[in-house]
């Protein structure tokens, strides 16, 4: 079966819509077969009327099974990034432009049914369609046909396989909590110009000898995470560089891995945190686009563009 190829949406043509009958549909012709020879071996005009009424339904059932998939527009929409081990979710949205709803369309993946929708006139619906991220990249929307039994059940009409341009980033499944290995300590930076010192909690360091056990993140200690100290400041936050060459020894997926985990967790203590990579780095910032940069940089290292 050939493919059809489309940059972010298409549109359903009649070259791209087949039909057959169904099992139903067979049984039913060879019901009006039967009911004609009856009808023609004892000359009943009721029989014949009956058989030809029953044959019109099915011809005008075939008209109306093709065009509840003809002009069909299919389009993929956003989806979200996700870890390597999880289920990416991609969207693909039906339209319906005509003015006659469009009832049980059925989107399908590898001859399985992943949904049936109804689209009203002028509308449109969302499926969803959830696939296992195993590693990290970029991971294609698989392609999928659509289908419908509509109105009778006596015949299936389904549609090529259709691929849309779109795909889900998927960064590298964090690893276990580490102590965050820097080769340049780290520092307190002022975003408003106030002295380090106060009340305020304003994330956690590694452990150093000399360290405080008052500070101590005892609960993180309990979880396996490791030995941080808490740290306190008004108007500070703490600042760290995360390096690959401070990972040494390691395979590039362990490395990539436990760098997720750093940025994950700089992020969640609300630090300044930068990001050196051999080809790549990123000035210290926080927040969630500084986040997703750095994460995008770690799923697509190594990979063609």
């Amino acid at each position: 079966m050939s493919t059809t190829h489309a940059p972010s949406d298409i549109i359903l043509g009649r070259r791209q819509l087949f039909m057959l009958p169904t099992r139903f549909g067979l049984l039913f012709a060879l019901l009006l077969v039967v009911q004609l020879l009856t009808a023609i071996n004892y000359g009943n005009g009721l029989a014949y009327a009956l058989t030809f009424l029953l044959g019109s339904l099915a011809v005008v059932s075939m008209l109306y099974t093709h065009r509840n998939l003809f002009r069909l527009r299919l389009a993929a929409g956003i989806c979200a990034p996700v870890f390597a081990g999880e289920a990416a979710v991609f969207r693909i949205h039906l339209t319906n432009d005509s003015d006659t709803p469009r009832f049980g369309v059925l989107v399908m993946r590898d001859k399985k049914e992943i949904a049936g929708v109804d689209i009203p006139a002028r509308g449109s619906a969302d499926v969803e369609l959830p696939i296992p991220a195993t590693q990290r990249g970029r991971l294609a929307i698989p392609p999928v046909t659509v289908a419908t039994r509509f109105p009778l059940g006596l015949l299936y009409s389904w549609s090529r396989r259709v691929e849309l341009e779109q795909s889900c980033l998927v960064y590298p499944r964090p690893g276990d909590p580490a102590p965050r290995r820097t080769r340049e300590q780290e520092t307190l930076e002022s975003t408003h110009g106030l002295k380090a010192g106060g009340d305020d909690y304003i994330g956690t360091r590694e452990f150093r000898p000399g360290d405080s056990p008052h500070h101590v993140d005892w609960k993180a200690v309990a979880r396996g995470e490791g030995w941080h100290i808490k740290q306190f400041g008004g108007g500070y936050q703490p600042t760290a560089w995360l390096d690959w060459d401070t990972l040494l020894g390691l395979d590039t997926e362990t490395r990539l891995s436990v760098l997720t985990r750093w940025v994950l967790d700089a992020e969640r203590d609300a630090m300044l945190y930068g990001l050196r990579l051999p080809e790549k780095s990123f000035a210290p910032a926080n927040g969630e686009h500084h986040q997703h940069e750095c994460l995008r940089a770690l799923a697509l290292f190594g990979l063609k563009p």
